[in-house]
C-alpha cells in the first residue's frame, strides 16, 4: 500500500456539557442542574483571568465546524479522513474544560474537592455516552471509560465489566493520587486483575497537577474567584515542565509494586506527556534495581519480589502515546525505544495538530525509514490495542497519507 495507516493514541470526544444531563441517572439531574450554571460562569471567569484559557478560546473562534467532530460522529469521520487518521483512541472531554463531564467526572478525576457518589455519577454518565458514539462507528473508535477506584475498588471493578459488555475496551484511570491509596497497594489487586482478563488498556492521561500551587489560590483554590489572583510569573512553564512527571507516577508504583510480575498480560498506555522522559526514567528504575553499593543500606526486600528489571516490565507491559510529536521524539526513537511510541492527533484540543495534521506528520517524519515511521504512524498501536488492519486497510488506502511525501527532501 502506497498510504500509511495512521491510528491516534489521543482522541478526545463529549457531548455539549448540557446534554450530560440525559445520560445521568435520574437522582442526580437536580444537582446537575444547580451545578452546571455555575460550573460555566467558573469557566468563563477562568476564560477572563487566566491566559491558558484565552488562547484556546482565540483558537477555536473560526474552527466550529471541526470542533463539532467532538461529538458530531458523521463530523468526526470528516475530519479524520482530512487528517488521514483511520483510528483513534478516545478519551473524555471533547473539547478541553468546556464539555467535560460533571461533578469532576473530567479528564483528571481529582480526587480532591469531589463528593464520590457525585464523581461516580458523573463519569458513570461519559461512559454512557463514550458507548453510544463508539458504536456508531466501531471498527475507527477504540473507546474508554473514566473509573475511579478510590471510592470503592469493586465499584470500578463492576464499572469495568460494565464498560466491556457496552463494547469499550479499555479505561482511564485517574493519575493523581492526592490522599488516596497509591497503585502499589493490594486493595487494587481486583482491579488489575479484571483488566487482565477482558483485555481492557489502562490508561493514565495528562493534565491534571496540583494546579493552586502553579497558578494561586485565586485560580483554583477552595475559593477561587473570591480575590483577585496575584500574578505568579512562570506559572505555566513551571505546570508544563512537571505535568508529565505527575502523569508518570503511577507508572513507577506500578513496577516497583510488582503489579506486571503479578499480571504479565495487563496493558498499560502513558498519553500526553511526550516521550522524551523514557530513557532516563528507565535508565535511573535500572540503575537502583541493579546497583549492589547504592542499595546495600537498603537490603534487597525491596525488589525480591521482581523477576524482571523495570525496564523489562516497561517493554513487555506498557506504551507511550505521543500527542502532537516532536522531530525531537522521532530522532530519539531508539533510545526511547521504537516500539513504545504511539502518535497521537490530540483532535480537537487546540495543542494538538489539527487543523495541521498532514502537514505536521510530515515535518516529525520526514526522511525516517518507512519500516519505522509506519510503527511510529500506526503498527504499534495496531498491534497494542488489537486493531483489525485488515479492515482498516480499505479506509487508509483512501484516506492515509501518502509514503512518497515523507521522502527526504
Amino acid at each position: 500500500m502506497d498510504r500509511y495507516l495512521v491510528i491516534s493514541s489521543d482522541g478526545h470526544a463529549g457531548p455539549r456539557p448540557e446534554v450530560y444531563r440525559d445520560y445521568l441517572d435520574p437522582q442526580y439531574r437536580a444537582e446537575f442542574d444547580v451545578q452546571h450554571a455555575a460550573r460555566m460562569a467558573a469557566l468563563e471567569q477562568a476564560g477572563e483571568m487566566l491566559e491558558m484559557r484565552q488562547e484556546t478560546i482565540r483558537w477555536g473562534r473560526d474552527k466550529a465546524h471541526g470542533l463539532a467532530g467532538a461529538w458530531d460522529s458523521d463530523r468526526r469521520n470528516e475530519i479524520l479522513d482530512a487528517d488521514g487518521v483511520a483510528a483513534e483512541i478516545l478519551f473524555v472531554d471533547g473539547l478541553t474544560e468546556s464539555n467535560s463531564p460533571p461533578f469532576g467526572g473530567d479528564l483528571g478525576l481529582q480526587p480532591v474537592g469531589v463528593v464520590p457518589e457525585l464523581q461516580w455519577a458523573g463519569a458513570r454518565a461519559h461512559n454512557r455516552w463514550m458507548a453510544e458514539f463508539v458504536a456508531q462507528c466501531p471498527l475507527r473508535r477504540f473507546g474508554l471509560a473514566s473509573v475511579t477506584p478510590y471510592w470503592g475498588v469493586d465499584e470500578a471493578v463492576k464499572e469495568v465489566r460494565w464498560a466491556r459488555a457496552n463494547g469499550l475496551r479499555g479505561i482511564m484511570l485517574p493519575h493523581m493520587m492526592t490522599g488516596q491509596d497509591p497503585y502499589h497497594h493490594p486493595k487494587y489487586e481486583p482491579l488489575w486483575s479484571v483488566c487482565e482478563e477482558l483485555g481492557m488498556v489502562i490508561h493514565f492521561h495528562s493534565g491534571a497537577a496540583p494546579m493552586q500551587e502553579y497558578f494561586g489560590a485565586a485560580l483554583f483554590g477552595p475559593q477561587a474567584g473570591a480575590e483577585p489572583p496575584v500574578p505568579l510569573p512562570g506559572a505555566l512553564g513551571i505546570y508544563v515542565t512537571e505535568v508529565a512527571w505527575w502523569l508518570t507516577r503511577p507508572l513507577v508504583f506500578m513496577i516497583w509494586g510488582g503489579v506486571f510480575e503479578r499480571h504479565p498480560q495487563l496493558k498499560v498506555a502513558i498519553t500526553e506527556g511526550s516521550t522524551i522522559w523514557v530513557p532516563e526514567l528507565l535508565a535511573l528504575m535500572d540503575q537502583r534495581f541493579g546497583d549492589h553499593h547504592f542499595s546495600a543500606k537498603l537490603g534487597t526486600g525491596y525488589k525480591q519480589h521482581l523477576r524482571l528489571k523495570p525496564s523489562e516490565y516497561f517493554r513487555r507491559n506498557v506504551r507511550v502515546g505521543s500527542s502532537a510529536m516532536s522531530r525531537r521524539e522521532a530522532e530519539m526513537r531508539h533510545q526511547i525505544g521504537l516500539q513504545t511510541i504511539m502518535w497521537g492527533s490530540d483532535y480537537p484540543h487546540p495543542e494538538g495538530t489539527w487543523p495541521l495534521t498532514r502537514q505536521m506528520m510530515v515535518e516529525v517524519f520526514r526522511g525516517l525509514p518507512e519500516a519505522e515511521t509506519e510503527a511510529m504512524l500506526g503498527g504499534n498501536a495496531a498491534d497494542f490495542y488489537g486493531f483489525d488492519r485488515a479492515a482498516l486497510a480499505p479506509i487508509a488506502a483512501r484516506i492515509g497519507p501518502e509514503r512518497s511525501l515523507f521522502a527526504a527532501a
